[in-house]
């Protein structure tokens, strides 16, 4: 088990509002290579079960409305996710407690297809502070080229 951090997160390009509101849809790409290694990330090995990737960073004051799972090309058989936050801090919140599987848990990110959010004992939170966009992954190890992209629909609301 290991934390893969995408290198450069603070350079990806994130609109936070439009001319029409503050409603937004942030994107994020993750990509394995051939041996199951998480491509521009700051670990070079293949990504194994119970490992923590940190897609992208979901800034404060987003409120947290919905999310999806795209997987064009799946991960190693049987492999699963779980999709969620945690903040980049390290320090949780009490308000606003980090969750590993706030979008879903059981992802079956080894087949393609979407996968809408499907933690129904959630409500929309507003993030106080930073929180990186989280993938763990569960039952095998990765060892092949795969595809994932995550939106996530946010409301910039600030923070309180």
């Amino acid at each position: 088990m290991a934390t893969i951090t995408k290198n450069a997160l603070k350079d990806e390009k994130q609109s936070t509002g439009t001319p029409y509101g503050t409603a937004t849809t942030l994107h994020y790409q993750l990509a394995t290579n051939s041996t199951g290694a998480v491509v521009g990330a700051d670990v070079t090995t293949a990504v194994t079960s119970g490992s923590v990737v940190r897609m992208g960073i979901l800034p404060a004051g987003m409120r947290l409305d919905d999310g999806k799972a795209i997987v064009s090309t799946g991960w190693t058989a049987t492999i699963t996710a779980k999709l969620g936050f945690a903040y980049v801090d390290g320090v949780d919140s009490t308000a606003v407690p980090q969750d590993d599987d706030y979008f879903g848990a059981g992802i079956t990110i080894a087949t393609a297809g979407r996968y809408a959010a499907s933690n129904t004992a959630v409500r929309p939170v507003v993030l106080p502070k930073d929180a990186y966009l989280i993938l763990t992954t569960a039952v095998a190890d990765n060892a092949k080229a795969s595809q994932t992209d995550v939106l996530v629909n946010v409301t910039n609301v600030g923070v309180a």
